[in-house]
């Protein structure tokens, strides 16, 4: 005698065969956007970085008149540092790394935090990169998994 029965298996294998990882949010294109971002503005960093460096009357301000009294080319040497870091890190959160996510927030931050203390040489441009660098806490902290996960 022929079973009768149904030809499919008892377990759903779907998701074996698809993945058993949840599909990706719309978030997952800002944690690309903020990755994008990071690259972009640690090249911004490191251009203002070169501009304090070899450029010593391009700032209107003293350097007496900042928040902590140092020679526009120590300013100058971290901000290209750091704006060089933040684009290695950028790059690992492109490519789905849990470190490069976690110094990238950390460097956001730093960045948040130095640009506050250089606000009396360029205002405008610090607050900018302020308001970025909160953006791009958020993606990576809230929503960054999402593009590991994708990724993988």
């Amino acid at each position: 005698m022929t079973d009768a029965g149904s030809s499919r298996p008892e377990l759903d294998t779907t998701r074996v065969a698809y993945g058993n990882r949840p599909d990706p949010t719309r978030w997952t294109g800002w944690v690309v956007f903020g990755a994008f971002m990071m690259v972009l503005l640690g090249s911004f960093q490191a251009v203002e970085g070169l501009v304090a460096i070899f450029d010593k009357g391009y700032y209107h301000v003293r350097e007496s008149g900042l928040v902590i009294n140092v020679d526009y080319s120590v300013w100058g040497w971290v901000h290209l540092l750091l704006g060089l870091v933040i684009v290695f890190a950028g790059v690992g959160v492109l490519a789905g790394n849990l470190l490069a996510r976690i110094i990238g927030v950390l460097l956001a931050g730093a960045s948040g935090v130095l640009n506050l203390l250089f606000l009396a040489a360029n205002p405008v441009w610090s607050v900018l990169i302020i308001t970025v660098d909160v953006l791009v806490i958020f993606a990576l902290i809230v929503h960054g998994r999402e593009l590991r996960d994708s990724a993988g």
